[in-house]
């Protein structure tokens, strides 16, 4: 029952850690691909540490494990936004459906979304 529960796990892991990577490679935009390898890396990997933590079932792996888990919830989101507002700053592209540049209309500028 154990090794199956720890199966689902790191199997399931390593699907979004994958889709994660067919992200960057196949979405059009750095702000999009950003969203895919932080939403889908942070759940690969928080995915896969549980599964480890499961199967070696000690205190100090389960210990290193939570801290794994809230490293990575606390920092991806932070290091998206970095990339992102670097992104934009620099002036790279937007997608070409792109319909709206909100950062551009919170500071009442008539900047447009560069295709």
């Amino acid at each position: 029952m154990n090794d199956s529960i720890v199966s689902i796990f790191i199997l399931s892991g390593g699907f979004f850690a994958a889709i994660a990577g067919l992200g960057l490679v196949r979405l059009p935009d750095v702000l999009i691909r950003m969203h895919a390898s932080t939403k889908a890396g942070t759940l690969g990997v928080g995915l896969i540490v549980l599964g480890v933590s499961i199967h070696f079932a000690t205190s100090l792996v389960i210990a290193k494990a939570i801290l794994i888990i809230s490293f990575m919830l606390l920092t991806a989101p932070v290091a998206a936004h970095l990339i992102g507002r670097a992104a934009y700053r620099r002036g790279t592209p937007l997608w070409d459906r792109t319909l709206m540049d909100d950062a551009a209309m919170k500071n009442n500028s008539t900047k447009k979304p560069q295709r």
